[in-house]
């Protein structure tokens, strides 16, 4: 009994471990995650939203009026919606154009987002692009679109979701929930990216 205890001593010191590791880079995450807009005055060839909150939209849109860039790409918009769609949930949306805004439809998740704007860039033979997406979402995408994209200079603008409590969250569980299901998500996508090159996957 003795030797089966000693057997199982070092498999459950490394799971402590494992799980001690997972919780320190859990916090590291969090507090890393972007507070600001870092870079609000660079201007790139493309703006590209990722869709899940009318506010990635309208920040996207703004940035398009103020002549952050030339065109935009909102990726990850299902079949049935439509730009009017779209712009009937944005203020001040009436002077959207057809000729600037692209509405990409094949993307069901951010690998597939990072994909689709590969496509698009090549096509138009832009070279920069302006990234929104929510805060906690822009790690996994900045990590899995440079991959796509490693001749791609990316400027993050993250924008920040009201429901997400980024302040002491730990108090919110449902802000909680979420963070730790998105650094699942990051850990998924930082694998994929080290053990699959650019270029390979």
């Amino acid at each position: 009994m003795t030797a089966m205890l000693r057997l199982l001593r070092v498999p459950a010191m490394m799971a402590l471990l494992v799980l001690i590791g997972l919780g320190i880079g859990f916090v590291l995450f969090v507090t890393r995650l972007p507070r600001t807009v870092e870079d609000v005055t660079t201007k790139t060839d493309a703006i590209v939203v990722l869709t899940g909150g009318s506010d990635r939209i309208a920040t996207g849109m703004k940035l398009l009026r103020g002549g952050m860039a030339r065109s935009i790409l909102i990726s990850g918009v299902p079949q049935e919606v439509t730009v009017q769609d779209l712009a009937a949930r944005v203020p001040d949306a009436a002077d959207w154009s057809t000729c600037c805004v692209t509405l990409g439809r094949r993307a069901l998740d951010t690998m597939g987002n990072a994909e689709e704007t590969r496509n698009w860039m090549r096509e138009r033979q832009f070279r920069s692009l302006r990234l929104v997406t929510a805060h906690y979402h822009m790690p996994r995408s900045q990590r899995l679109f440079a991959h796509a994209m490693p001749d791609v200079a990316i400027v993050a603008h993250p924008v920040f979701p009201q429901s997400v409590r980024a302040e002491r969250w730990w108090r919110w569980p449902g802000t909680t929930r979420l963070l730790t299901e998105e650094y699942a998500k990051y850990l998924a996508a930082l694998a994929w990216t080290i053990f699959f090159p650019a270029g390979t996957g």
